[in-house]
């Protein structure tokens, strides 16, 4: 069960968009589109309310709603 908890802890680390779109590009499943820094920060302009500590990213509260904003056709640049 430790295992576990530590890995549900690691998706609540927050940390710089760099780190982020490195992890996100690593671990999406084949298929979904990949993002870049662009897209992170249209992302970002659009969801505001995801973004109270700053320039902060989560696996936790980012990672499933990029998939789907992407998905829906967020990528256009």
């Amino acid at each position: 069960m430790k295992k576990k908890n530590e890995a549900y802890e690691l998706t609540l680390i927050r940390t710089p968009l760099a780190v982020f779109l490195a992890s996100y590009n690593q671990t999406i499943p084949s298929g979904f589109p990949r993002a870049s820094t662009a897209m992170l920060r249209k992302f970002q302009g659009t969801h505001p309310t995801l973004f109270k500590h700053g320039d902060e990213w989560s696996v936790a509260q980012h990672r499933k709603k990029l998939m789907d904003w992407l998905s829906g056709g967020g990528n256009a640049v």
